[in-house]
């Protein structure tokens, strides 16, 4: 009798678990105990970037975290779907889609100008962790309430182009 109430829980069990495998987001993986009281550490190099980092004329610097598998890159024109975190150089997290659970889509060139200008350098599949210095991103007084001021550190993922 108890093999087949093993069997049964089994069969019930089963179809549930692979229902939400499915339903996972795509791209950045969340390792479940990398998240302390919903906040994903900070990158150990977050209050600047490393030696080998590569660093664009208006100040944004980046490295490549994992090379893209598209050939796609996203104009300002075109809509976005990403995975990203970001971080203020004393490491706190501000905003992350991969706690929350589901990418993010934007409009490429209605963000800040580090992201407009990051993003035309990736390719689909391409994750980076940019250095955005706060002339590109909100300032060091932000006129907006909440907003991280200062340097800015994010990892992003580019999932996909939506439009092109």
């Amino acid at each position: 009798m108890l093999p087949r109430l093993r069997l049964l829980a089994l069969a019930l069990v089963v179809p549930f678990a692979l229902a939400a495998c499915a339903d996972a987001p795509q791209g950045m993986e969340l390792d479940a105990d990398a998240v302390v009281d919903g906040q994903i550490p900070a990158p150990p190099n977050v209050d600047g970037p490393p030696d080998n980092a590569e660093t664009s004329d208006s100040g944004l610097a980046w490295i490549v975290l994992e090379p893209g598998d598209g050939e796609t890159s996203p104009t300002p024109a075109d809509m976005v779907r990403v995975h990203y975190t970001g971080w203020q150089t004393d490491g706190t997290m501000f905003d992350s889609s991969v706690v929350r659970g589901a990418p993010a889509e934007f409009p490429a060139g209605g963000l800040i100008p580090g992201w407009v200008e990051g993003l035309q350098l990736m390719t689909e599949g391409e994750t980076r962790r940019f250095w955005i210095p706060a002339e590109l991103a909100y300032g060091d007084e932000p006129a907006q309430p909440g907003a991280p001021s200062g340097l800015l550190v994010f990892d992003v993922q580019l999932i996909e182009v939506l439009s092109n």
